[in-house]
């Protein structure tokens, strides 16, 4: 009985230990972020928060790169969004990049630990959406090579991230291919990029992290489908297809835009 109680008090501490250390993190990357006015020190932070990556023997690093990349891609985001919220010139800056600093304690505490498939294809959505809109914000006058190259490294790893909860046997191929149709949509979009204002966050969404969300949620729900049934059902797309279908005609033809880079 004794025993029982130690391993439960340590496991308590053990707990507490690990949700201090990451309220912690994000803490200080809005701490340094805003103290430097730039996002590398904030960015050098996270990627040491990764050193048990590295923690196992060298054939293992890659394998363990991969597992961790959506958690990095997040990461950086988050830190690249605060740095913008703070360039905005709005009143409400500060706030925003609170805001984003407490959404980034969440997704350390409550949703990157989850492993249940449901919750998997959600840390996906948001590797997509933030990954996506912190790159398309800052990288518009960069080499176009760049943004395509860093783009197919977020279609790569958040495919991977969902088709590792399947045991797909073609998870590398599969993978590539999926990388690859992100990478052309992110070339087509950085000769042709639109943004949408936010309200009071001094940010501009970008056309093309809501066209990548809104078809990644369909290849998602249609992947899905064909592994539960082993064929494509219908049923289980039609819904997700005019969803999506809907959203981006409503945003391309009845909502006001600016590039990124111009005024708003």
């Amino acid at each position: 009985m004794e025993l029982l109680r130690v391993v439960r008090r340590r496991s308590v501490v053990s707990e507490a230990i690990y949700i201090l250390l990451n309220i912690g993190l994000a803490a200080a990357i809005l701490i340094l972020t805003i103290a430097t006015g730039t996002p590398w020190a904030a960015i050098v932070l996270v990627l040491l928060s990764k050193w048990r990556v590295f923690a196992v023997r060298p054939r293992f690093w890659f394998a363990h790169v991969e597992a961790n990349t959506v958690d990095i891609i997040v990461s950086i985001g988050v830190v690249i969004l605060i740095y913008l919220a703070g360039q905005a010139a709005t009143g409400s800056g500060t706030l925003v990049q609170i805001m984003l600093a407490v959404l980034y304690g969440a997704w350390l505490l409550l949703l990157k630990p989850r492993t249940r498939r449901s919750y998997v294809a959600v840390q996906a959505a948001v590797a997509v959406f933030i990954g996506s809109f912190a790159l398309e914000s800052l990288s518009f006058d960069w080499p176009s090579s760049f943004v395509v190259i860093a783009l197919w490294v977020i279609g790569y790893s958040c495919a991977r991230h969902v088709l590792v909860s399947h045991s797909d046997s073609e998870i590398r191929f599969l993978s590539l291919v999926w990388g690859f149709i992100v990478a052309e949509i992110g070339w087509v979009s950085y000769h042709w990029t639109i943004a949408y204002s936010l309200p009071f966050a001094g940010l501009k969404l970008p056309q093309a992290t809501l066209l990548l969300l809104g078809i990644s949620f369909l290849a998602e729900r249609t992947y899905s489908s064909y592994m539960k049934h082993q064929t494509i059902r219908a049923n289980d797309i039609v819904l997700p297809a005019l969803l999506v279908i809907g959203v981006i005609f409503i945003l391309m033809t009845l909502f006001d835009s600016a590039s990124i880079g111009g005024s708003v």
